[in-house]
């Protein structure tokens, strides 16, 4: 047995039954060792930013690590944008990473990079491996790593070496008890490897396993208490695992008993809504808007989240979106078991009575046909959104009104880009249909940012997953034109030239076509009901080129 086949049947021992790929000549023995142990889909990304992203979306909605083979260096380089996605967004995602030979490194092929030095500011692990013998504990240190509340990126560099040498044939049964084809998890073998800090040099504090969070303690509880009942107006904002339906129903509770109102952080990693569950207002995008919201408040109270600032800075205005005399309370951290601190805080307050308000089920009217406007657009999606489907919104300007206008629609998820580094929807949409098979995808994005990667299609076309994708074409990147005049910055024809997409315009339909995927145009209402309800009905992939 050689060391790629360890570490195979050592993630298949703990768990791991799909790997995101783009493989090259460093990583063919692991590739090799896919077929040799079974166990692993193995899912094909033309572009390591879609391996990246899709990931992040199938660790959302998996609750377990997403597992990447990237190409060395620049492998993981072409991935960077979308692991600083997911790990502002809190994601467990363990990336494996290809290297030359030991013995190579020293000869600078055209390949050779500093490796950790790319995968520092995206990792919050990150280990070399030594030799074959060492790769069972060192994969499943890298999936501890991840599975650190509330989720980590964890980096495991696999010398070409390692993966071909061979390690004995009873180096894994010495680790873990049972044979060698069905080995048990060894995460209890590597507690000491977990502390060394030469092959851990980043460290973050959280707890050392999804099922070793720590909770608020009872000081803690008392002093939010004390907050919430001091008559002052009072914004609770939510984040992470907050954002779940459990969690919510908890919160729902407590602004009850005290008259709080309820927040969320603009974007959201995973938030459940929709019929049946508690609604929550989003912190707008916009820095006026968000300031206005919440001027009122004397006391900001988060969990699981931070406290709220602008996206960006402009010229004269403050990054604290909360008014200046508002006091700040952190209630309870993203790596702390927030549905348990929530349920503190309500049996404190003596609110278990209330009935949470949960929202009825109230599809919109739909409107008159014509041409498709961002309100008629999310008409649409409100009234004919699928039971149980995954919401991915990467629709930045055109969709302003979709999360107000499905606020009451049939119960599903929502996620979010939370870094602010664009174009993950397609690939985090690719992600959770794989992670869900049994649920519709819906994806909507912007043409602009949809352009980063594109390639995702190829792969919902080749694994037929259940996405419906709707491209919304206003062809430009119309968030830039409402930055530019954030920032006070005089424009002339070289600045808009920078942000107009329309020559030549981007053809959807064609594009889908050659990636394998359906694919319609609408320019009307009417049109985009026809094509969105046959889309969701409809096994397989499907893509809306929405005319805005």
């Amino acid at each position: 047995m050689n060391g790629a086949e360890q570490l195979v049947r050592t993630l298949v021992a703990e768990g791991v039954d799909v790997c995101f790929a783009n493989p090259g000549t460093s990583e063919m023995h692991f590739v090799a060792a896919l077929d040799q142990v079974g166990g692993i889909r193995c899912v094909l990304g033309l572009f390591e930013g879609v391996v990246t992203g899709a990931a992040d979306g199938y660790a959302r909605m998996a609750g377990k690590p997403g597992v990447t083979l990237l190409h060395t260096g620049p492998g993981l380089a072409n991935g960077l944008a979308n692991l600083h996605n997911a790990r502002k967004a809190h994601v467990p995602i363990v990336n494996i990473v290809g290297e030359h030979a030991q013995w190579h490194i020293a000869h600078n092929a055209p390949l050779t990079s500093d490796i950790e030095g790319l995968a520092r500011p995206v990792s919050d692990w990150i280990r070399t491996a030594k030799s074959a013998a060492d790769l069972a504990v060192d994969g499943s240190a890298a999936l501890a790593a991840a599975r650190c509340t509330p989720g980590q990126i964890a980096t495991l560099i696999l010398p070409a070496n390692t993966a071909w040498e061979s390690v004995g044939d009873n180096v894994l049964g010495s680790l873990a008890k049972g044979d060698d084809s069905q080995p048990q998890s060894i995460a209890a073998a590597d507690s000491a490897s977990l502390s060394d800090d030469a092959a851990l040099p980043i460290t973050t504090g959280h707890a050392s396993s999804l099922n070793d969070v720590p909770t608020v303690d009872a000081a803690q509880v008392s002093r939010t208490v004390d907050v919430l009942r001091n008559g002052d107006s009072v914004a609770i904002v939510l984040g992470g695992r907050a954002l779940h339906e459990d969690a919510l129903e908890h919160a729902s509770r407590i602004a009850q008993a005290t008259g709080a109102t309820l927040l969320c952080e603009t974007f959201k990693t995973r938030m459940q809504r929709g019929a049946g569950r508690v609604a929550v207002q989003a912190i707008p995008y916009r820095v006026q808007d968000a300031t206005a919201l919440l001027a009122p408040f004397r006391h900001i109270v988060t969990i699981g989240a931070r406290p709220p600032v602008a996206f960006f800075a402009y010229p004269d205005t403050p990054s604290e979106l909360y008014a200046p005399e508002a006091a700040l309370h952190a209630f309870a951290s993203v790596d702390q078991d927030l549905p348990d601190a929530l349920a503190k805080l309500e049996l404190a307050l003596e609110a278990s009575d209330y009935e949470p308000q949960r929202q009825p089920l109230a599809t919109p009217e739909p409107v008159a046909d014509g041409a498709l406007t961002p309100e008629s657009l999310a008409n649409v999606v409100a009234r004919l959104l699928p039971a149980n489907a995954i919401v991915v919104d990467e629709s930045i300007t055109a969709g302003r009104g979709l999360l107000g206008a499905t606020r009451s629609s049939a119960p599903h998820d929502w996620l979010e880009v939370c870094g602010g580094s664009i174009g993950e929807g397609f690939p985090l949409a690719t992600g959770a249909a794989i992670a869900c098979p049994e649920r519709r995808v819906i994806c909507i994005e912007g043409d602009g940012s949809a352009m980063y990667t594109v390639q995702a299609l190829w792969t919902q076309a080749r694994e037929a997953l259940d996405i419906t994708t709707l491209v919304l074409a206003n062809q430009s990147y119309e968030i830039l034109k409402h930055e530019l005049q954030n920032v006070q910055a005089s424009s002339g024809t070289i600045a808009l030239s920078m942000m107009d997409l329309d020559k030549p315009a981007l053809d959807w339909v064609s594009l889908a076509a050659g990636m394998g995927v359906p694919a319609t145009k609408v320019t009307t209402v009417t049109e985009l009901d026809n094509a969105f309800s046959r889309a969701n009905a409809t096994s397989g992939p499907a893509l809306i080129e929405v005319i805005l």
